[in-house]
């Protein structure tokens, strides 16, 4: 307990938790323990007795049944005197002990109730925790304390009106509250009570006499405090007054309580009042239903629910009136009268039932308005008012399908658009009633029986409107339970009788409806799986031969959606399984009729799908399955020439819908679907003439191409379904002829070049098409397809026309067929393969766009250009070089990791078939094997392997082989094209070519010296083309690389790029700090070039005449922020701490040279220009680019504590500053010697040089951070002092005030850091003081202001021999500052004055005595400075002077009055003193006569009106013989 006093809270928290843990063990020990810890520490400080009593109530309250009556006794006593002690409310304490009693009155309430009642006298106004106490004793224990109830409160009664303060008040309307609340509770629990015979009479007397008070005197206080106790006592008072006095006053009561609902006093206690007295005047709580109610105030919900308790009274009381006053506000315009008032209907509807029974379509009829709201608030009060409706048979009525229909309208509310929140912005959104309105509709249709028959079959009505596609998930998965529930009633139950229900979707409409919406599973909350449940409950209701069919195939396709995500589910394969579920549907009903019939429904259904172009697509697919199902050649007829004619061609999704649709219809209907195009074709659809058919009357030149591209698609689509065994018989003459006819357009003759990109496509994919269906024909072998190479030829003019990357996947099908290519054609091939294809994206983006992986592209260019490399090349005559290698090499090289293996493989044979070209253009043979080169080819397996790092391992190894073998003209133009491959969309390979790109530099890196420049450049560039952290790093890793071997020049060109640096510059300084050895290389390149220059030049402006400023020269200062750049990387610490003591002194150096220091006129214009664009520029003022670096240098030296404690103090900000510099130096230099001590030797020793220098600002510098390394002991423990003091005391002669001044300061300084030299030194530092006093060349006082100041720091340690022969000499020269009107030195002279007078003692007490005669009148007269300081001053040193001076008097005057925190009575003071002075030293009437006449003429007007009463004083109090002495001519003179 001891350890209480320990102010850390955390300490306290443990000593808590500890005495707790103990307590549990021993409980009397632990409390006996506290009880006497307290007892004999009385004076302990109330927060850490607060400790202990909460300690002891948690071990009363944890082990209360273990307790003796005597250790109960104990804690009583003890918990009752700390409660009492304190007159005054101290809050925590007594709360505490108040908390140590209730836990103590929940088994010993007779003890604690004998003791607390002794403090609780009739007459006298108790302590407030006595009441409070017994207010919560009743709430802890109610049986126990009912009983003393009457008693107190007899006892009370008189004491309200002697309470006159407010919280005395609080209090007992706080008890009075509990002690009703707990009566209440008594008379509940009569059965269980000790005392069976109390009754509510025996209270209500005095309860009505405190109501009387508290109602009519209380209440009408001005404090919102007493008031708002007052309330909260009322409520519980009122259920105890007599039941004739309660009505008597109800009608002063009622108006009372709700007019305070104008007043800020908790709503909730206000209406518990109105509660009370029976709901009596309840629609004034209409407001506060309207109010909003905040759920994070517990008390406002609670407001909330009891107004609305009032409302049920009253609808159960007057239900006519009511009505009649609710429904007319639900026609109010204003949101919240509507809200509340639909709150209210709410409630009456579900607690007033049997009222509201005959009532129903009355209320129904009114909800008309509230239906039509937009208001999203209002819209959840209706949903909620209608789910009560529904639970209360509501909807059972006329009118109740309007409340039905409007819950699914909620339901398929769109989502919420993204806006600007705006305080007046409704803070519901639609998602918020949507959500709503879809549990609602759930519940009422799963848990209410009544509402089955409301709402079965009659929610199938809301399936098929497009308008309901955002409510088809509730609505399926409402429909699926209630036709479940129909299913166990039996068959003829679930039938839905279509004759009684004329609205109802038909059968065909609802599969087609939920088939086509389930294409797309996932949207609208996973309707999909919601959609097909249904069609499987509704079998029966679609076609009686479907029920063991869908039981058997649904299930499956439910569980594949559960099995899968948004993500995972491939929608190819899920339209394939729905398209197979149709089809086997429809060949299981096998009904001509009802299949034409659900086509032709389908068919209908197309214009609702305009806006959902997925769905839509799919339900082509779907038409095309039905027609391919369905017999009748004619109504398939019929439908396809409905289909050709109804779309609308300009939609991509519908165009590639409507094909897949024919295709499909193809796959049993071949020669009726190419007879339907051809008949289309063969129709004037592209003329425009009168005579066309009138929907393509308006038709444009470009619509009729969409129409074309559509026509080539779907004959594509049918080669692609149709029969494999007839599809080759009629490719030539009934496919490709009306193909190529769409394609070719003619004017008078003339052949036209389409300029419609669609249509290219479309050719090309129906071509590509055509050709796999050739390919997979049993007779592809024997087909010839003559017009391949003209097909060809027109499809690379296509290509080289912008089809780009699309192009390869859809024509490398027509290669595999006869007859095979031509050499030229071979050629062009390739050349249009590498100009597109090697820039292909990345599989992943392939297939996100295009929905497929074109593999068979990459792998058959590949495969083109790889046979092309190996045929072509044959062995040179003569020795020629091969410019185009590094080109080439680089081109293939980094699909060395592409995505697919196969191309990898393909990649490296390139590579190796181009070196081996090398070969021969160098004279070698054509079989010759070079060792290294096929060293290429053991490297192939480690390709196959899908490890990323093997891979990349194995694409170093390949560059490394490059590098060996290419020749070294060629080096450049090979990086310079594997530099472009860092751009390329696929990750392995630009990693591929980052890798390669370094292990080339690696290996021949040594030769590009005067490559460089260029090398950066392209780095540069590079980084600012990528953004993948990756690249980034490999770029770095590049920059780190070329360093290694050419450090000089990276550096050199680092140094050219334009200040500031930008990100990607940055980017590459950091890169040099990944390796300590290269990273020390590289700071000491920098600090030489930092150095190597001045830091600035004088340039003389002619503006500002005589005057110059100062330019920062350009190569230190961008070798500083180079600096900082590679000091701001983490890997840097090791190479920055072996150069530590380097660094710091040429930062801190630097930091000096820059103060003041502008820019270059060049980084001027562009720093406004960056201010003027709005932008956020790295600081580019050169004294805090220095600034930077040496935080940067201290951080990563392993200083970080000594940066944040300069940060904390401003020292930063300070060293930037031209007149403060020297204070953030000094700064740094405390931080220093605190937290890197050990550094400083090496430190302080490449400084010393720097006091010499030719720079006012380098010695600066120095001087300052020497002065404060010698107010530190760390210099006495590092052996420095000596000569450090040596060479301050060298600075005494320096041509700068400021440093001599700071020299002066490091002197003093040594009374700080090393006071024990003092003694040892003191002659040379007092006479360094003096000759600082004694400086001729110091206009300003500086210096002399400094040695004074520094004077007296050492005067304290120095040896009274050494002051003795100069105490004289200094007192005489700090004379004249006393009046100076600097009030520093002022300050600093009086003090040191006053430290003087230690050593007047002996020899020199007379002479100094004359010195405080000389100087007496003038610190008497300061005492009434304008300068607090100098008034402390001088109380100083008369305080010190008063024991020298010979009168005791006068000396306790000075010890008593003259306190530097008092303030003094200056006329009072003054008149004892002139009394004292006259009595001891008459003879000194005129020399203080003449002193004070010196004043009259004072600029301070204090002093001046003080020097007149110092004489007026003075001769009031001489006596007569001596005031002959006073010149009144003079005195009158001076008036």
């Amino acid at each position: 307990m001891d350890a209480t006093t320990d102010k850390d809270p955390l300490v306290q928290e443990q000593i808590y938790n500890a005495l707790c843990y103990l307590g549990d063990s021993e409980p009397e020990e632990i409390l006996n323990s506290c009880d006497e810890y307290l007892r004999q520490h009385d004076k302990l400080a109330y927060p850490l007795r607060v400790i202990i009593l909460k300690a002891m109530e948690a071990v009363l309250t944890n082990n209360i049944d273990y307790l003796d009556k005597s250790t109960a006794k104990i804690v009583i006593f003890l918990a009752s005197n700390e409660m009492t002690k304190s007159k005054e409310i101290i809050y925590d304490w007594q709360q505490a002990a108040s908390n140590v009693l209730v836990a103590a009155g929940r088994r010993f309430i007779n003890k604690v109730m004998e003791e607390v009642l002794t403090k609780f006298q009739p007459g006298i106004l108790p302590h407030y925790f006595i009441v409070q106490t017994f207010a919560n004793l009743s709430v802890s224990n109610v049986f126990g304390m009912v009983p003393f109830l009457n008693s107190i409160l007899g006892t009370m009664l008189p004491m309200l009106g002697m309470a006159k303060q407010d919280h005395m008040k609080c209090v007992f309307c706080y008890a009075l509250q509990h002690f009703s609340e707990s009566i209440q509770e008594y008379l509940a629990n009569l059965d269980k009570a000790p005392d069976p015979t109390v009754r509510k009479d025996t209270f209500s007397n005095e309860i009505f006499n405190a109501y009387d008070v508290l109602f009519n005197i209380w209440l009408q206080s001005r404090e919102a405090k007493l008031r708002f106790a007052v309330v909260k006592a009322l409520g519980p008072m009122s259920h105890l007054m007599p039941s004739e006095k309660l009505e008597e006053q109800l009608p002063r009561l009622v108006p009372g309580i709700l007019a305070l609902y104008k007043k800020h006093v908790e709503a909730f206690y206000v209406t518990k009042v109105n509660g009370s007295a029976r709901c009596s005047r309840g629609t004034e709580g209409h407001p506060l239903i309207c109010a909003p109610v905040e759920s994070s105030v517990p008390l406002s919900l609670k407001n909330h629910n009891e107004v609305l308790r009032c409302f049920t009274v009253l609808a159960c009381t007057f239900p006519d009136r009511l009505l009649g006053f609710l429904l007319p506000k639900l026609e109010s315009h204003n949101e919240r009268i509507r809200v509340g008032t639909l709150i209210i209907m709410r409630q009456i509807i579900n607690c007033a039932s049997s009222q509201m029974e005959i009532k129903k379509p009355f209320i129904l009829s009114s909800m008309k308005l509230p239906l039509q709201d937009n208001s999203n608030k209002v819209k959840r009060a209706v949903v909620q008012v209608i789910s009560a409706m529904a639970h209360h048979g509501y909807l059972e009525q006329t009118g109740g399908e309007v409340m039905i229909e409007y819950i699914v309208h909620q339901c398929a509310l769109p989502p919420d658009t993204p806006r600007k929140q705006t305080p007046e912005a409704d803070d519901l959104t639609s998602d918020s009633v949507q959500n709503i309105s879809i549990n609602t509709l759930f519940l009422i249709s799963t848990t209410v029986d009544r509402m089955d028959a409301v709402l079965w079959p009659y929610l199938l009505e809301f399936v098929t409107p497009i308008q309901f596609t955002g409510a088809l998930t509730p609505l399926c998965r409402s429909l699926m339970h209630l036709a479940t529930k129909k299913q166990e009633e039996g068959e003829s139950a679930s039938l839905i009788h279509y004759d009684t229900h004329a609205n109802l979707p038909l059968p065909c409409a609802l599969m087609a409806r939920l088939l086509i919406v389930s294409s797309q599973p996932y949207l609208g909350d996973g309707r999909g799986a919601a959609a097909l449940r249904l069609l499987n409950v509704l079998h029966l209701n679609i076609h009686p031969m479907l029920g063991e069919l869908w039981n058997k195939k649904i299930p499956p396709l439910v569980e594949h959606l559960e099995a899968n995500t948004e993500k995972s589910l491939s929608p190819k394969e899920w339209e394939d399984k729905l398209l197979l579920f149709l089809r086997e549907t429809l060949t299981a009903i096998s009904d001509n009729t009802w299949i034409s019939q659900f086509s032709a429904e389908m068919c209908k259904q197309l214009n609702s799908y305009n806006c959902f172009p997925s769905e839509k697509n799919f339900l082509y697919k779907c038409i095309g399955t039905a027609l391919g199902v369905c017999s009748n050649k004619d109504v398939v007829q019929k439908q396809l020439q409905e289909l050709l004619e109804t779309a609308r061609y300009q939609e991509e999704a519908e165009r590639e819908g409507l094909a897949s649709g024919f295709g499909i219809c193809a796959i049993n209907h071949l020669d009726e679907t190419l007879a339907k195009l051809e008949d289309f074709v063969k129709s004037d659809v592209f003329k425009k003439s009168v005579g066309l058919f009138s929907i393509f009357k308006d038709r444009s030149d470009n619509e009729a191409e969409k129409i074309k591209s559509t026509l080539i698609l779907c004959y594509g689509y049918v080669a692609r379904y149709a029969p494999k065994e007839l599809v080759l018989s009629r490719i030539e003459a009934d496919i490709l002829r009306n193909v190529f006819q769409y394609f070719d357009t003619r004017v008078l003759g003339i052949k036209v070049e389409t300029k419609d990109l669609t249509l290219k496509l479309c050719l090309i994919r129906s071509i590509s098409m055509i050709s796999q269906a050739i390919s997979d024909s049993a007779q592809s072998d024997a087909f010839v397809f003559s017009r391949k190479a003209e097909l060809l030829a027109q499809m690379l003019v296509r290509e080289n026309s912008g089809l780009g990357t699309r192009f390869w996947g859809e024509v490398l099908g027509c290669l595999i067929l006869e007859p095979p290519l031509s050499e030229p054609d071979h050629v062009e091939l390739i050349d249009t393969c590498l100009s597109s294809v090697l820039a292909l994206p990345p599989l992943d983006v392939l297939k996100e766009r295009d929905g497929h992986v074109p593999d068979a592209l990459h792998k058959e260019a590949m495969r083109f250009i790889n046979t092309h490399v190996c045929v072509s090349f044959s062995p040179a005559q003569t020795v020629v070089p091969f410019y185009n290698l590094g080109v080439l090499v680089a081109l293939f090289s980094p699909r060395c990791s592409d995505s697919l293996a196969s191309i990898r493989l393909r990649a490296v044979d390139c590579a190796y078939y181009l070196l081996c070209i090398q070969l021969c253009y160098e004279g070698f043979a054509h079989n010759y094997r070079d060792e290294r080169v096929e060293r290429l080819k053991d490297l192939k397996k480690g390709l196959e392997d899908p490890d990323f790092t093997i891979l990349f391992n194995t694409c170093y190894n390949i560059a490394m082989v490059i590098g060996k073998r290419l020749p070294p003209d060629q080096l450049m133009s090979l990086l310079l094209m594997m530099f472009e491959g860092l751009a390329d969309p696929d990750q392995n390979c630009s990693r591929a070519a980052a890798v390669m790109i370094n292990a080339i530099l690696k290996e021949r890196g040594g030769v590009l010296l005067e490559k460089v420049p260029v090398i950066m450049a392209l780095i540069h560039s590079k980084l600012q083309e990528v953004d993948e952290e990756h690249l980034r790093k490999a770029a770095q890793q590049t920059v780190y690389i070329l360093a290694s071997q050419h450090r000089t020049a990276v550096v050199s060109s680092l140094l050219g790029s334009s200040l500031p640096f930008d990100s990607h510059t940055c980017a590459m300084w950091k890169a040099l700090a990944m390796e300590p050895a290269l990273t020390s290389q590289i700071l000491e390149l920098l600090l030489d070039k930092m150095n190597r220059d001045v830091p600035y030049k004088e340039n003389k402006s002619f503006l500002l005449g005589s005057t110059s400023e100062r330019i920062a020269t350009p190569l230190p200062f961008a070798a500083t922020c180079a600096l900082h750049e590679i000091m701001s990387a983490p890997e840097s610490g090791a190479a920055v701490l072996g150069l530590y003591p380097h660094l710091f002194v040429a930062l801190l150096l630097r930091v000096s040279c820059t103060v003041g220091v502008q820019l270059p006129k060049n980084l001027q214009s562009k720093e406004r220009k960056s201010a003027s664009w709005s932008q956020a520029p790295r600081n580019l003022e050169p004294c805090s680019c220095a600034v930077e670096a040496l935080r940067a240098m201290l951080t990563q030296g392993g200083s970080d504590e000594a940066v944040k404690s300069v940060g904390s103090a401003g020292g930063w900000e300070l060293m930037k500053s031209l007149e403060r510099h020297h204070d953030g130096i000094a700064l740094l230099a405390r931080a220093m010697a605190k937290h890197a001590g050990p550094k400083l030797p090496l430190i302080v020793k490449n400084l010393f040089p720097m006091l010499n220098s030719m720079y006012d600002s380098q010695r600066i510098t120095t001087t300052a951070f020497f002065a404060e390394l010698l107010n530190s002991s760390v210099v006495s423990d590092l052996i420095l002092l000596e000569s450090m003091m040596d060479n301050m005391t060298g600075r005494q002669k320096d041509p700068c005030t400021l440093v001599r001044m700071l020299a002066l300061r490091g002197l003093g300084n040594i009374s700080s850091g090393s006071p024990d030299k003092v003694r040892k030194h003191g002659a040379q530092l007092l006479a360094s003081m003096v000759n600082g006093m004694d400086d001729k060349d110091d206009p300003d006082n500086l210096v002399a202001l400094e040695a004074m100041s520094s004077l007296s720091k050492l005067l304290d340690h120095v040896e009274e021999r050494d002051i003795h022969s100069m105490l004289l000499h200094i007192a005489i020269r700090i004379r004249p500052f006393f009046d100076n009107e600097n009030h520093q030195l002022r300050t600093s002279s009086i003090i040191l004055f006053g430290n003087l007078t230690k050593f007047s003692a002996g020899n020199c007490e007379d002479v100094f005595f004359e010195q405080i005669l000389n100087g007496l009148v003038t610190l008497l007269l300061h005492l009434q400075d304008p300068k607090p300081e100098v008034i402390k001053a001088c109380k100083f040193a008369l305080r010190m002077c008063g024991p020298n001076m010979g009168c005791e008097g006068l000396c306790d005057m000075f010890l008593n009055h003259l306190h530097e925190d008092r303030s003094l009575h200056y006329g009072e003071f003054m008149n004892d003193v002139c009394k004292h002075l006259m009595q001891n030293y008459p003879e000194m009437l005129n020399r203080l006569i003449s002193t004070n006449l010196f004043y009259f003429k004072s600029n301070w007007v204090d002093i001046r009106a003080a020097a007149p009463m110092f004489i007026g004083f003075l001769v009031l109090h001489v006596d007569e013989e001596h005031c002959k002495q006073v010149d009144l001519d003079q005195l009158l003179s001076c008036e």
